[in-house]
């Protein structure tokens, strides 16, 4: 292995093999090796790898954080080739990005938001009860918009209710539906086939072209749905998001569990695995997100000192 590039394509293709996409590192490392290339620098340093990082000059803090820290997880895997490589400290250049607060809608807002799909058009009459079903399905799945989108027809058994969900770094884990969720996905079965007309489409959730739903096309029928009933202005730019649904989701069920008297540190971890989370402290979250679930918590943790066991 002879060149940086070289040395790039190679770490980009045992990372992607490890299951992780890397699609803004990989277009970010190709530019750092173009930039060392252009310098003719042989050695990744620290002053060539600042002076990269810190580009564009009036960009955000975390923008140079992450294009550092792309070039320190490259770094880390070139110094086994070159020795002579300087690996940037986690410590240079620190940054933690900061969570959107998430949006936590009602029951009312999730069935205008429903009822608002029904009214689409296109799709020779699919497109409607496409969006239907997808928006409904995230909002009482708590499944990634991602994984929502890369769903085949084949990952849903309505016999048994059960989803197969393909999560982050190739995870795959079963989500169980309720019964009127499966009936809900049954039905678009049923029109979906219908509109295929025994042509072959791999996705469940398809549009008119028989391709998976476009994200960005779904990103703006969300956006005119919210502002048809009312959740975003029609001059606003931010505002209750696809992700919020999984916010919802997460916060409704650990609030049913504290309202029965559930257990809920003990069954956390059954929530973590169902939502796909990698580390409980992601779930744990959640817990600071809606004040009513603080308040329970609250009660709960006085109940307890009053009554140690």
């Amino acid at each position: 292995m002879n060149t940086l590039r070289e040395a790039v394509q190679s770490y980009l293709a045992l990372r992607r093999g490890l299951g992780f996409k890397l699609l803004l590192a990989g277009n970010a490392l190709q530019e750092f090796v173009t930039f060392m290339e252009k310098r003719r620098a042989v050695h990744i340093t620290l002053r060539r790898a600042l002076q990269w990082a810190q580009q564009p000059k009036h960009a955000q803090l975390a923008t140079w954080a992450a294009r550092l820290g792309y070039v320190r997880g490259f770094a880390q895997y070139y110094s086994a080739i070159d020795p002579h490589t300087e690996i940037p400290p986690c410590a240079l250049m620190p940054y933690r990005p900061r969570r959107a607060k998430p949006y936590l809608y009602s029951s009312a807002e999730v069935e205008a938001l429903l009822q608002a799909a029904l009214t689409l058009s296109g799709g020779m009459g699919l497109r409607p009860w496409t969006y239907y079903c997808f928006l409904g399905l995230l909002s009482v799945s708590g499944l990634r918009l991602g994984e929502a989108l890369d769903l085949k027809r084949e990952d849903v058994d309505l016999n048994e209710g059960i989803v197969m969900v393909r999560g982050k770094f190739g995870k795959i884990r079963m989500v169980p539906l309720h019964a009127s969720t499966r009936q809900v996905l049954a039905d678009y079965v049923t029109r979906r086939e219908r509109f295929l007309a025994g042509r072959s489409a791999l996705h469940l959730f398809v549009s008119s072209t028989l391709n998976p739903l476009d994200r960005t096309d779904v990103y703006r029928t969300f956006h005119a749905l919210s502002r048809q009933i009312g959740l975003r202005s029609p001059t606003a730019t931010h505002g209750p998001r696809l992700h919020d649904f999984r916010h919802r989701y997460a916060t409704e069920t650990l609030l049913q569990w504290y309202r029965n008297g559930e257990d809920v540190e003990r069954r956390l971890p059954l929530l973590s695995a169902y939502l796909g989370h990698v580390h409980p402290s992601d779930t744990y979250w959640y817990l600071s997100l809606c004040p009513e679930l603080m308040g329970l918590a609250a009660k709960l943790l006085e109940h307890h000192w009053e009554n140690p066991s």
